[in-house]
């Protein structure tokens, strides 16, 4: 792995109102939707318009292919929630192709809307379905006042009526079966707009992080092997694994953290257990931030792997913390699990909370299905704010957990948490397991940056590039000096999704961002190695 430079963030932030926003998306770049996901499906929200004519010319469309999920469909969620009293209409374009088809579905095509802050977020739906015709673009309205719809909870009130909706799925050809449907989108829109909320505060000072770059035992200086049973000789949750500190269990190799789970013989503190692993606890604790852990999941029937925290309060013999802080009991402790998964659940990833008012078999939970989590790396991202936490997959938020009404019952999070690292082993193993690894690429640690710049956004370290209006409404200018001239400049959201790239060819660039939705961007420098990034502000 590459080493990892801490870059230099220069903020200028000035507070400004609430604002409105459109939801719409062309797929050419022009749209306020930048989380698109597919659930069950593959989807390509920049594929070249295979059926161009008359009825649609654009070049590029979404490519929806659903190969035979269960469930399968396409989703956003939006950062406030509709307002369908006054506007409640969405419209969209679609073709699909007869050729695609398998089985003998409805030709449909459905709206629904849920609230996608809650574990199930399912419960809260209502649908318009639309019939469409095939081999053909067409427009297709789902209008939520004067279309027939369908609730889920058949007590639920009207659609016009409700104020809790703030995810879209479109689904074609209907749920619950294993046919194949391929279909492209284009112009997506609602009638209306919404409300932006105020900013979220935007963690990306970096203040603490392992990047693994030494081979050999883990860093003692970051991680504490946590190895004590339990008084009843073994971990909670029927887990059968000795958690130990040997190099077998847990070792950096090429940049990356082993995490592994085995399947031996092995006695220690007087108990013999059949399988072994590592639980690792982090020697830094935090209240507030954002937290980044890329990982490859283990595999097998029985593997739980693990990436979260506790509060550094908890009174648990063998913690790291225990002896000075350890005070609290679990659950009023929090736990705040960032990412879980099962090996007899292969395709599923869930983050979930445990607080006095829900623990164990928690209602505070989300996930999603991604189907190469044990083949390719994936980042995990918890951001803690003191009014929510969102969990996200590469960038994507698939949960969000704000309790209205916070108190130690239900937000215990005011006080610091600590990382945990580890691979139980629990249920229904496989006959053949014998080993399996999380490998973990980096753990990285952000937080509030409080640098202020009075004169626009500056990397005040050398004075050679300026933004400006800062915040900024629709044109930007960015201004370098000669010898930046030809380096190349990246926009992110503040997600981490990538807007768009550019070169900076001369002193001074003007770059139009008017289709820009409202919130906080960064923008990367790169020349010479070297990269260099920036904070931005879009009213």
């Amino acid at each position: 792995m590459k080493n990892y430079t801490l870059l230099f963030f220069a903020a200028f932030v000035l507070p400004f109102p609430s604002s409105s926003q459109t939801v719409e998306d062309d797929f050419e770049g022009n749209g306020t939707i930048q989380s698109w996901y597919g659930d069950d499906c593959q989807i390509d929200d920049g594929f070249a318009n295979p059926f161009l004519d008359g009825a649609n010319g654009s070049a590029t469309v979404m490519q929806y292919s659903d190969q035979g999920g269960a469930y399968a469909n396409v989703r956003f969620d939006i950062p406030s929630n509709f307002d369908l009293s006054n506007d409640h209409t969405f419209t969209l374009k679609i073709y699909v192709p007869a050729s695609s088809i398998t089985g003998a579905q409805t030709n449909q095509v459905s709206l629904k809307l849920q609230d996608g802050t809650l574990g199930e977020p399912w419960t809260t739906q209502t649908e318009v379905i639309k019939a469409i015709t095939l081999d053909q673009w067409q427009t297709v309205t789902f209008d939520f006042e004067n279309d027939p719809f369908i609730n889920l909870d058949a007590g639920s009130s009207d659609p016009i009526d409700r104020d809790d909706l703030n995810r879209v799925l479109i689904q074609v050809n209907g749920e619950n079966n294993s046919d194949q449907v391929v279909a492209y989108f284009d112009d997506f829109s609602y009638d209306g707009t919404i409300v932006l909320p105020e900013p979220d505060p935007v963690y990306d000072m970096l203040i603490w992080s392992d990047e693994f770059n030494s081979d050999g035992a883990i860093d003692s200086n970051k991680w504490f092997h946590q190895t004590q049973l339990p008084p009843s000789g073994s971990w909670f949750n029927n887990e059968v694994q000795h958690y130990t500190n040997r190099l077998e269990n847990s070792f950096v190799e090429d940049g990356k953290l082993h995490v592994m789970a085995k399947k031996e013989t092995f006695t220690d503190q007087g108990e013999t257990k059949q399988y072994t692993s590592a639980r690792l606890n982090s020697k830094f604790a935090f209240t507030y931030g954002k937290v980044e852990v890329r990982a490859i999941l283990p595999s097998g029937s029985g593997t739980w792997p693990a990436i979260w925290t506790l509060g550094k309060n908890i009174n648990e013999d063998g913690g790291y913390w225990d002896e000075e802080y350890g005070t609290a009991q679990w659950p009023a402790c929090g736990e705040i699990d960032i990412m879980e998964h099962w090996g007899n659940n292969q395709n599923y990833v869930s983050s979930a909370l445990h607080t006095p008012s829900s623990f164990g078999a928690t209602v505070n939970h989300g996930g999603l299905v991604d189907e190469n989590v044990s083949t390719e790396f994936h980042t995990y991202s918890l951001v803690w704010t003191p009014e929510k936490m969102d969990f996200s997959l590469d960038g994507y938020v698939f949960y969000t957990y704000a309790p209205e009404d916070k108190n130690m019952d239900t937000w215990p999070y005011i006080a610091e948490q600590y990382i945990l690292l580890n691979v139980a082993m629990q249920g229904a193993i496989d006959s053949n397991f014998t080993e399996s690894p999380m490998i973990i690429d980096y753990v990285r640690i952000y937080q509030e940056d409080t640098t202020s710049s009075p004169a626009g956004l500056k990397d005040n370290s050398s004075g050679q590039i300026e933004f400006f209006p800062n915040p900024v409404k629709d044109q930007l200018q960015i201004r370098v000096n000669e010898n930046l001239i030809g380096s190349k400049a990246t926009f992110y959201s503040a997600i981490g999704q990538r807007m768009e790239s550019f070169m900076q060819n001369s002193t001074i660039h003007s770059l139009d961002l008017a289709h820009y939705p409202a919130g906080v961007y960064f923008v990367n420098f790169e020349t010479a190695g070297q990269v260099a990034s920036y904070k931005l502000i879009k009213q």
